[in-house]
């Protein structure tokens, strides 16, 4: 017998909750395995109940949907996760997407697409609400004509460009300060003049910054 896909939930809507999971227990190749109903309690049961997929909704309270993401593969977790949202928000889907999330739902529509979006993400597959095709294709024109970012990376510091990698990697200030032999307030010191350098505003915008132009670094 296959082997089922072991997913969680994390929602702070009990019934919502509730309607996931009676859909994915319909599926037989499928089992739900763990539940949260806050950004807190995901984190910490998601580091212990071995998942492949994690539903996560972006707005709970205690931490967000990208809090829970940042904090889990911080400890090496290499899950894939699934987005849920009420709002068709243009910026949630592409930080979403810089992050490598593979899914991302409109809460309105799940309960047709999530056992479908399951089954694409743990394929390796992308799968996006159809109602935001057009912030979708949008993103792709916007890749396809930027020119290339390399150029903006040469106002950083070779420190600065050490500590962008790092927090690319998903590295905490406290271990970035200890690979690069420095002190966390330096650290914090540096992201505060990578954000100012570019005027990256927002909890997770340093974050998205630093996934977009990870690739563009030397080596």
């Amino acid at each position: 017998m296959t082997e089922k896909i072991k997913i969680f939930i994390a929602d702070d809507h009990p019934i919502f909750r509730g309607g996931l999971r009676q859909l994915i227990a319909l599926e037989l190749n499928m089992e739900v395995m763990g539940e949260a109903k806050d950004g807190a309690e995901a984190i910490e049961r998601l580091l212990h109940c071995q998942a492949d997929v994690a539903l996560l909704d972006i707005d709970m309270p205690k931490a967000s949907g990208f809090d829970v993401l940042t904090a889990v593969r911080e400890k090496g977790l290499t899950l894939q996760f699934i987005f849920l949202t009420m709002h068709k928000d243009e910026q949630f889907l592409n930080a979403a997407l810089d992050l490598g999330v593979k899914g991302f739902l409109v809460k309105d529509s799940a309960a047709e697409e999530v056992i479908d979006c399951i089954n694409a993400v743990v394929n390796g597959e992308e799968f996006i609400s159809p109602q935001l095709t057009g912030f979708l294709l949008k993103r792709i024109r916007q890749v396809q004509a930027a020119p290339a970012k390399a150029s903006q990376l040469d106002h950083l510091t070779l420190t600065e460009r050490k500590v962008l990698k790092l927090i690319a990697a998903y590295k905490t200030n406290k271990e970035i300060a200890a690979e690069l032999n420095m002190g966390v307030r330096t650290v914090e010191q540096h992201r505060l003049n990578i954000s100012e350098k570019f005027d990256l505003k927002g909890r997770h915008a340093l974050m998205k910054f630093a996934a977009e132009n990870v690739g563009n670094l030397e080596a």
